[in-house]
């Protein structure tokens, strides 16, 4: 039977690349000539810090990070910008989660969404991944394109697909 996993996973050295092609960016950015700019990334937890003098700032910074970003091939969904910035002393930092794999709840989500398309195929969940599995191809494509609908805040990739 035909099957592919569903995944949301990024990849640390396209997302290093982006993140140092974001730092030259803005070094040579007039508007932040002499100020204080720091863009740190936690290949472990996968957390971006940003830091800077203004909230003005910080959101110029996130624009350039997310252009940058789309430019190597990784989608903005990838960014969770729900954190507000705070002030710590004379700069303003915010901290950003880069959402690698499919939460739990969000996978609950993804199959109640495929049950209720009516398409008939089967979704397993897997740890972080979603493996869906039919009997027709067509059927796994339908899902591809039904998927590009949801509106999750989640950036898919279809791998490891099998007929």
């Amino acid at each position: 039977m035909p099957s592919f996993d569903l995944v949301s996973k990024v990849d640390l050295q396209t997302l290093d690349n982006a993140i140092n092609t974001v730092e030259k960016e803005i070094k040579n950015r007039f508007d932040f000539k002499g100020n204080h700019v720091v863009i740190d990334l936690n290949k472990k937890d996968f957390k971006l810090n940003l830091e800077s003098e203004s909230e003005m700032k910080i959101n110029q910074i996130i624009d350039v990070l997310i252009s940058k970003s789309m430019k190597q091939g990784l989608a903005a969904e990838i960014y969770d910008l729900s954190k507000e910035p705070y002030q710590s002393g004379k700069v303003v930092k915010k901290e950003i989660q880069v959402r690698n794999g499919i939460k739990q709840e969000d996978a609950k989500k993804i199959v109640k969404l495929i049950k209720d398309s009516g398409i008939k195929v089967q979704a397993a969940i897997m740890d972080d991944i979603i493996r869906i599995t039919a009997k027709k191809i067509d059927d796994l494509q339908a899902v591809i394109q039904a998927s590009k609908g949801w509106d999750l805040g989640l950036a898919f990739q279809y791998v490891n697909m099998k007929n």
